[in-house]
């Protein structure tokens, strides 16, 4: 997902291209200035340490996701720490950075970290601060990796080294227009804003996949995030003809919660669609209001089965149950790491990076992730959930055909 608030409104994304490849060039030259010659790594299979760099927010507006990846990932680590390291040799040393939740920040200590010659950098669950972190890793021939940032462009914008543990969003957006024509619905009214390129992006996406489907968007909204009302937006949903049957958005809170008030207010019953930036308590807990809301997530939290040992792993750890699905697909990222160091054999970063691209088919909790052929983003199972009685209920989960989905864009 990728999350705005204050200093992270900046959905002129790529506009900042320029700059980030000077930021680039400015963070080698930082490295080469500050460090000292690098001793002789070790030969493929011999024990070493994984040194793990953590660019993320564990202050400011994507604290909400990257604060619970963190907390699963940790989890991960302390466990595999415990057994010896990963392959019984391999240790883990996870060097955490705030972040802020902004971009220049992220790119400040994403070269720091580089600095001291990590392993692997991990960025925030944003693509913004995802593109200014893994510009500076591309440099250095380092992987990075997004917690969740699901703008499928963290390639396109940054290099071959950078990649998300999410879902693009052009594939969400095409499992919700799916599920928008199997329920029959013919019109769509599509609610984004410029703010952030995954709230600008995923209605356009939608349309796309919605239409190709034999559907049409009647209607396109934006907003500012963080505004105060959805009364004027509300009024033109209201005023449109014919009416939508659907309403999709990738608002997320507090202009979710604001937005739905506001068309349940006004009596419009059309159904809505989301994405994951609202699996939350804060959806949850609108009762009523959120009754009938789907939306697509990595799994669904609950817990039982396999999720059920890690809850009881992460209650054992930090005194509570998780609250949300983040802190799941944060332990998952500790587990593709897994995966990716054992085919590796090496602590290495470009061994790293080569073993990550071509992986296929690592174990997580919430399914198989692979990244083989997937331009950056974790190829994943993506779950439709139905909020009823302010549950969580699973729909199903779907892999739609590559084929199919809309073709990501800058």
């Amino acid at each position: 997902m990728n999350r705005k608030t204050g200093p992270l409104k900046v959905s002129k994304t790529i506009a900042g291209l320029s700059v980030i490849m000077l930021l680039a060039a400015c963070s080698s030259g930082a490295s080469d200035a500050g460090s000292t010659e690098e001793a002789a790594a070790p030969a493929a299979g011999e024990a070493c340490i994984v040194k793990v760099g953590v660019a993320g927010g564990q202050t400011g507006g994507l604290a909400y996701a990257d604060v619970p990846h963190l907390e699963g990932f940790e989890l991960w680590a302390e466990q595999v720490n415990a057994n010896g390291g990963i392959d019984g040799k391999f240790t883990i040393e996870t060097i955490v950075k705030d972040s802020r939740s902004d971009i220049t920040q992220s790119a400040t200590v994403a070269a720091e970290l580089l600095a001291q010659g990590i392993s692997i950098l991990i960025t925030s669950a944003d693509a913004d601060p995802t593109i200014a972190a893994g510009a500076l890793a591309q440099a250095e021939g380092v992987t990075a990796v997004s917690w969740f940032g699901s703008a499928p462009i963290v390639q396109l914008a940054a290099g071959d080294h950078v990649f998300s543990n999410a879902f693009g969003d052009n594939t969400q957006a095409k499992v919700l227009a799916d599920h928008a024509t199997e329920m029959g619905y013919q019109n769509a009214y599509t609610l984004g804003s410029p703010d952030s390129s995954y709230t600008k992006m995923l209605p356009v996406y939608f349309g796309e996949a919605f239409e190709a489907n034999g559907g049409k968007v009647v209607g396109a909204g934006s907003f500012s995030m963080g505004q105060a009302s959805f009364s004027v937006i509300v009024d033109e949903i209201k005023a449109l003809s014919p009416a939508p049957d659907v309403i999709m958005t990738p608002a997320y809170e507090p202009d979710f919660p604001t937005f739905i008030k506001a068309l349940r207010g006004a009596g419009i019953t059309a159904a809505v669609l989301g994405t994951d930036g609202i699996d939350s308590p804060t959806t949850l807990a609108l009762a009523d209001i959120a009754e009938g809301v789907t939306y697509t997530t990595p799994g669904v939290l609950k817990n039982e089965g396999v999720m059920g040992t890690f809850f009881t792993d992460y209650n054992a750890k930090y005194g509570k149950d998780p609250e949300t699905i983040y802190a799941v697909t944060g332990y998952e990222l500790g587990l593709t790491l897994e995966a990716v160091v054992t085919q590796a054999q090496s602590c290495d970063a470009d061994a790293i990076w080569k073993a990550w691209a071509n992986l296929e088919g690592a174990q997580g909790i919430t399914g198989k992730i692979s990244y083989k052929g997937g331009d950056g983003m974790a190829i994943r199972e993506i779950a439709l959930i139905e909020i009823k009685n302010s549950e969580r209920s699973l729909i199903g989960t779907f892999s739609p055909d590559p084929a199919t989905v809309p073709k990501a864009q800058l």
